[in-house]
């Protein structure tokens, strides 16, 4: 059952130099392109909890705790990083009154594709369905923008976001990496030993 409620504030930030964005319906500040236009979605609520896109709620030093301390993507990476990717991403944050439970962030270009990256929910919180609401609302977000192309990557959480609508590549050999993350080696090792 889905008791959530959608509160589209972006009317709210029609600040001096907006525009309509045809595309979404969304009021965008000029020239800051798909993440400033896509973070101003608007903001969902369920069950006590908070979901909103507005850069300004994200506290960063937590999502870098867990990030950094309690993922097995990101362990060990730098602040200034996890800054960075939250700054040139589209955030998604999850609060409990002041506290901040859970983060994803999205990469994109607002039209044609869009990675979803470091889902996190914070451990007591979880088991109450926060990472697929989290994902849930990106993927009608990024719908609604036209974006036909949504991917992510994860160890063993297939199911929680096959929920959600994906499913494995349908052509793994049309795509290439190059990957420079000092995990790799780690996370394909882990991944043949589960083959």
């Amino acid at each position: 059952m889905n008791n959530s409620v959608y509160i589209n504030t972006s009317w709210f930030r029609r600040g001096r130099g907006a525009r309509a964005d045809p595309l979404i319906g969304l009021w965008t500040a000029t020239g800051r392109g798909p993440v400033d236009r896509l973070s101003r979605v608007g903001e969902r609520v369920r069950d006590g909890y908070l979901l909103t896109t507005d850069p300004a709620r994200v506290d960063k030093a937590v999502v870098h705790r867990w990030l950094s301390e309690e993922s097995y993507w990101a362990a060990g990476r730098d602040y200034e990083v996890v800054a960075r990717s939250i700054d040139g991403s589209v955030p998604y944050t999850i609060r409990s009154g002041p506290d901040q439970v859970a983060f994803a962030r999205a990469v994109t270009d607002g039209a044609t594709f869009t990675w979803i990256s470091d889902v996190y929910v914070d451990r007591a919180h979880r088991g109450r369905g926060l990472g697929g609401w989290l994902v849930d609302a990106m993927v009608e977000d990024f719908t609604a923008a036209g974006v036909l192309r949504l991917m992510l990557a994860t160890r063993d959480a297939h199911e929680v976001y096959r929920r959600s609508g994906f499913e494995p590549l349908a052509g793994p050999r049309l795509f290439m990496e190059i990957d420079r993350h000092p995990s790799r080696a780690a996370l394909l090792a882990h991944l043949a030993d589960g083959a």
